[in-house]
């Protein structure tokens, strides 16, 4: 003879969802879709690189060095 096992009662549905998110999981998607859109509309922040980078300077300086 098996024994019968008490299953708890389920709660009463409201017809919503009870799922609660911590305040993270909405703040940081959401600063960096702000940060990606001011990004997108202000491209002026974005400086290139004018100058030659180091290293190619050194190289060029040893190529020289080395060819006379």
């Amino acid at each position: 003879m098996s024994a019968r096992t008490h299953t708890p009662p389920h709660p009463v549905s409201t017809g919503r969802a009870d799922i609660r998110l911590p305040w993270w999981a909405l703040a940081l998607p959401t600063l960096a879709f702000i940060t990606l859109l001011m990004l997108i509309l202000d491209p002026s922040d974005a400086h290139a690189a004018t100058a030659e980078p180091a290293i190619t300077q050194l190289f060029e300086r040893i190529a020289q060095l080395i060819t006379r």
